[in-house]
């Protein structure tokens, strides 16, 4: 017997007539009263007393061939679904948000059911969840936390295959310019004074309208309201961005506590699919707004004015806050803008 000791489990009785099996494992010593830790269903001292031995020497039994066939230890291994069950309950323990813990546990129940009907995931099932998604966007966000969530029990012992997929190229979402700003401002005011504030700097100061304007607190204005200061973790290059805020935006705010929701004049800001909502209804209610127009059509539609003002692709950066003039040439393209006049062209002399 390598490096391993087992007494052969002897039946026993207490003075109040109760039985038990005892045995040494290395030299420690047991009592099972019950086959509960052997995944057995005998419960001797529940039989009549007569019987009591005889099951008690069965219980003996199936504990001697329970501990040599599970590598002399009473602890049962765990099955596969149990492993994974485990290793999902690791990974939700851990500080995640509350939109990427729903997205988790949906994922995992899946693999899970997966799990239970067929006692294993293939990498062809795993394939197939992003699959069912013929939008490239939702494709490759389905398919990011799929591999997150199969490396992880990969990494950790769980045997799963892992997917071969491809991230997909993305169509560009097109936000069509707006033709007339100060009409459909007009209109968007007389639905709702925050989503008019929202397209306002959206257009005027060429902020993201569902994250940076969304999380604007009166601290992050100046004083005299002409500049907003954000910080690298509010916007989505992570640098510092001073704003200008045109005279127009101006007049419409009113300073309050520092510390509080421009839109919501609490602590915490609105939801982030808030103006996202806000949007769709108010286009529910205009359908003569035309289907490529959102809220980014205020920001494209600053951007188109910049550049057209000033012709300057340095200055179009700074204002759109990209991290490079490259991201910039790229934006002017997926907007048409022309680079070149006419008169930058060869000429014939």
């Amino acid at each position: 017997m390598p490096n391993n000791s087992l007494s052969y489990p002897k039946v026993c009785k207490r003075k109040d007539g109760k039985y038990y099996v005892d045995f040494k494992i290395n030299n420690k010593r047991y009592r099972l009263f019950s086959g509960r830790l052997i995944g057995s269903s005998l419960y001797p001292n529940s039989y009549p007393a007569k019987l009591r031995y005889s099951v008690t020497s069965t219980l003996a039994k199936q504990v001697y061939e329970f501990i040599v066939s599970n590598d002399y230890s009473l602890t049962k291994p765990l099955s596969t679904v149990e492993h994974y069950d485990s290793l999902i309950r690791d990974k939700l323990a851990e500080p995640l948000s509350d939109s990427y813990r729903k997205t988790l546990m949906q994922l995992s129940s899946v693999l899970r059911e997966q799990l239970n009907r067929k006692g294993c995931v293939t990498s062809l099932f795993i394939d197939s969840i992003p699959l069912k998604y013929n939008n490239n966007t939702s494709y490759n966000t389905t398919r990011r936390h799929v591999n997150v969530l199969v490396n992880y029990l990969h990494a950790n012992g769980f045997p799963i295959e892992q997917s071969k997929l491809k991230t997909r190229k993305q169509e560009e979402v097109l936000h069509s310019p707006i033709k007339d700003v100060k009409k459909l401002l007009f209109r968007v005011k007389e639905y709702n004074e925050n989503l008019y504030l929202c397209c306002l700097l959206t257009y005027g100061c060429l902020l993201r309208p569902h994250q940076e304007i969304r999380l604007l607190k009166w601290e992050d204005f100046s004083d005299d309201l002409s500049h907003i200061n954000l910080g690298g973790n509010k916007v989505k290059s992570k640098r510092n961005r001073i704003v200008p805020v045109p005279s127009y935006i101006r007049e419409i705010l009113a300073k309050k506590v520092s510390n509080n929701n421009i839109f919501s004049n609490t602590s915490n800001p609105y939801s982030k699919g808030y103006f996202l909502l806000l949007w769709r209804r108010f286009k529910r209610l205009n359908p003569d707004v035309i289907a490529t127009t959102t809220i980014y059509s205020f920001r494209h539609s600053g951007a188109i004015e910049i550049f057209k003002r000033t012709g300057s692709i340095t200055k179009l950066q700074k204002a759109m806050g990209h991290s490079s003039i490259n991201v910039s040439l790229t934006y002017l393209r997926g907007l048409e803008i022309p680079e070149l006049n006419e008169e930058d062209m060869p000429m014939i002399q």
